[in-house]
C-alpha cells in the first residue's frame, strides 16, 4: 500500500457556485483489500485470506458510480485515482470497467490523470500493461525501502530487487510513475538516510513522495512504541532528516511541492493538487470520502469501511454511505487552510472568501509572519514557511480563530 493514500473544469458544469477556485473534479475509488497488513499501516485495508468475488464487488462500484452521479450531474474528470488498500491485486479489466463507467456519466477530460497504486512484487508489476490498455497513465508504488532488512521491519512483502525491476516496469509501461519511501525510521542516521535518498533519485521519474514514520493508533507498531520495544528519533533528529530531505531533493531538480511530495516542474500528482487545492472530488469504495458541491453547498461523504458491509449497502441504497453532512463556512475555510499551506505555492486568500465570506485578516496574519511561520508568497496569499509547516496544526488554529468576514 502506498501513501500517496490531489487542472481545470471543462464547459459541463451545471450547478451555480461550484469549484470556487477551479481546482477540478475528481473521482476517488477505493480497493479496500491487501495481501497482508503492513505493521505500521492504519488505512482502511483488510486481508481476505479465502479470496475476494471480484465480480460482486465491481458490480457494486458500477452502481455507486450510478449513483452518485445521478446526485451530482455531469461533471468534467479532470483526474482518476484508485487507492487502497492495494489496487495492483485488481484485475486490469475490473480497472478497466470502472474507468469507462465514470466516463460515460460524469465524462473523463482529454489528458486526465489516472493513476493506480501499486505494490511491487513482480507477479503485480506484471499486470501493468494490462492496467496500461484499461486506462492508466500513471502509476504510484509503495516501495518504502530500497533496503531488504528495512523491508522486512515495514512487514512488507517485496525485496529490493523487486522494487527496482518494478520502478523500471513502470518507467517502461506509464508515461508517468511515482514511488513512496519511508524514512524517520528507528535508529536512522541522517548519512544512511541520504545514502538511500541519492538511490531513489537516481531512480525516480517526475515524482516522488517520501515520508515520515509516524505511529498510528490501533497498530502493531503503536503497541511496540508504548512498550518502548520501538523509538523513533527525537524530534531534533526527524528534523535534521527532514531539512536533509529537502535540500538533497531541490539539487536534484525534486523540490517539495508538498510536505511530503516532491516533482519535477509539471511532475505534482494532480489528483492529490486537487485535494491541496480544496477541489471536488467523488470518493467511491468501502471507507472512501468524498467532497461535493450539490445544491450550491459543499458536502463532506463518507462511506461504510468494512468491505462486505459497503457491499451490502449500495446493494440496498445505490451507495456505501454513512454520512453526508453539509460542511459550514468556517469549516470549509479551516479544511482549505489545512489543505492548502501544504503546498509550497500555498492558497489564495480569495479561495478563502470565495468559499464562505471569510478569511484570516486580523492580528493572526501579522503575528505568525514576524515568528516566521508564515512567508511572503505574493500578493493575495498565504503560505506556511519551512518552519510553519512542521507545526501545520497548530497554524490552522491560530488563523481559524482569527477569521473575519469580508
Amino acid at each position: 500500500m502506498t501513501r500517496e493514500t490531489r487542472s481545470t473544469v471543462g464547459s459541463a458544469m451545471t450547478d451555480a457556485g461550484r469549484n470556487p477556485d477551479d481546482a477540478g473534479f475528481g473521482v476517488y475509488v477505493h480497493w479496500p483489500f491487501c495481501a497482508s497488513k503492513c505493521p505500521y499501516c492504519d488505512f482502511n485495508s483488510h486481508v481476505r485470506h479465502g479470496g475476494v468475488d471480484e465480480v460482486d464487488f465491481l458490480a457494486a462500484y458500477l452502481r455507486e458510480i450510478d449513483t452518485t452521479a445521478a446526485r451530482t450531474g455531469r461533471r468534467v474528470t479532470t483526474s482518476v485515482f484508485f487507492g487502497g488498500g492495494t489496487p495492483s491485486l485488481m484485475s486490469p479489466a475490473t480497472v478497466a470497467a470502472i474507468i469507462e463507467r465514470i466516463d460515460r456519466h460524469w465524462g473523463i477530460a482529454p489528458g486526465a490523470e489516472i493513476t493506480l497504486e501499486a505494490n511491487p512484487s513482480s507477479v503485480e508489476a506484471g499486470r501493468f500493461a494490462g492496467y496500461r490498455t484499461a486506462g492508466v497513465n500513471r502509476v504510484s508504488m509503495g516501495v518504502q525501502s530500497l533496503s531488504d532488512d528495512i523491508l522486512r521491519t515495514l512487514g512488507r512483502l517485496h525485496s529490493a530487487a523487486e522494487a527496482r525491476a518494478a520502478i523500471e516496469t513502470a518507467r517502461r509501461t506509464f508515461e508517468r510513475f511515482s514511488f513512496d519511501l519511508i524514512y524517520a525510521r528507528p535508529g536512522q542516521t541522517v548519512d544512511a538516510w541520504l545514502d538511500e535518498l541519492e538511490q531513489a533519485i537516481a531512480l525516480a521519474g517526475d515524482h516522488l513522495s517520501l515520508y515520515q514514520l509516524t505511529i498510528e493508533s490501533g497498530t502493531p507498531f503503536a503497541a511496540l512504541h508504548s512498550s518502548g520495544k520501538l523509538r523513533l528519533p527525537e524530534d531534533h533528529a526527524a528534523d535534521e532528516l527532514y531539512a536533509a530531505t529537502q535540500e538533497m531533493t531541490a539539487a536534484a531538480g525534486l523540490p517539495g511541492y508538498e510536505i511530503s511530495n516532491h516533482a519535477r516542474p509539471g511532475g505534482g500528482s494532480q489528483h492529490n493538487l486537487l485535494y491541496w487545492r480544496y477541489g471536488e472530488y467523488a470518493g467511491i469504495g468501502a471507507g472512501a470520502h468524498g467532497r461535493l458541491i450539490i445544491g450550491g453547498q459543499r458536502l463532506a461523504t463518507s462511506a461504510e469501511r468494512n468491505p462486505e458491509a459497503w457491499r451490502a449497502r449500495v446493494e440496498a441504497h445505490g451507495d456505501g454511505l454513512i454520512e453526508s453532512e453539509v460542511l459550514t463556512p468556517a469549516e470549509q475555510v479551516d479544511e482549505a487552510l489545512l489543505m492548502g499551506l501544504r503546498l509550497s505555492e500555498g492558497l489564495p486568500i480569495e479561495r478563502l472568501t470565495r468559499l464562505g465570506g471569510l478569511a484570516p485578516k486580523g492580528r493572526a496574519l501579522g503575528r505568525l509572519t514576524f515568528q516566521g511561520m508564515l512567508d511572503a508568497a505574493g500578493p493575495g496569499r498565504i503560505k506556511a514557511s519551512a518552519k510553519g509547516r512542521m507545526v501545520l496544526n497548530e497554524l490552522v488554529r491560530q488563523l481559524s480563530e482569527d477569521l473575519t468576514a469580508v
